[in-house]
């Protein structure tokens, strides 16, 4: 299956969660293998010499491809999850959303100075999930930290705001 294949599987739910959002939806794009194996092996391809020590996903639909990914480079999973989801010790940040306010956590000892970090998300929207996890893996002091998503909602402009000094690369723009 082509990139643009799999790309034409999202669907857009309108009037979800809530009146005036048009929801990009991934599950629709999972009901067949062969997508989620040409997407995870092009963003594995793009980061395959980054050096990636860490895939930092974000709850929870980032979740299902970060962990693809992860396995894929050979590095380990920290989830990145709503508050009181993680057991031990962790780093928290509150950031908007395009319909509210939201919190996500990671274990302190998830992650360390010598990582390099891939953040992954599903889809990029106003860049408040973006911005949260960049500074929660900046609390961490590593090495290097790269920001992947699979598409980008481009009139949401989310990409001002992620941090300069991090890399940003998504496969689809919507």
């Amino acid at each position: 299956m082509t990139l643009q294949q799999a790309r034409d599987l999202f669907r857009i739910i309108q009037d979800f969660p809530k009146k005036g959002i048009g929801f990009i939806d991934i599950t629709t794009v999972m009901k067949k293998p062969q997508a989620t194996t040409a997407i995870s092996d092009a963003i594995c391809d793009y980061y395959k010499d980054k050096g990636i020590t860490k895939v930092v996903a974000m709850e929870s639909r980032g979740f299902f491809f970060g962990s693809i990914i992860s396995e894929k480079l050979g590095a380990g999973f920290i989830p990145a999850r709503k508050p009181g989801k993680l057991p031990g010790e962790t780093y928290k940040a509150t950031f908007d959303k395009e319909y509210g306010q939201d919190t996500i956590e990671i274990h302190k000892d998830g992650i360390s100075t010598e990582d390099v970090v891939l953040i992954h998300d599903d889809i990029l929207a106003t860049g408040g999930t973006a911005a949260a996890a960049i500074d929660l893996v900046k609390k961490a002091g590593v090495k290097k930290i790269y920001f992947n998503t699979i598409g980008e909602i481009d009139f949401l402009k989310g990409r001002e705001k992620i941090a300069s000094d991090v890399e940003y690369y998504n496969l689809f723009h919507f």
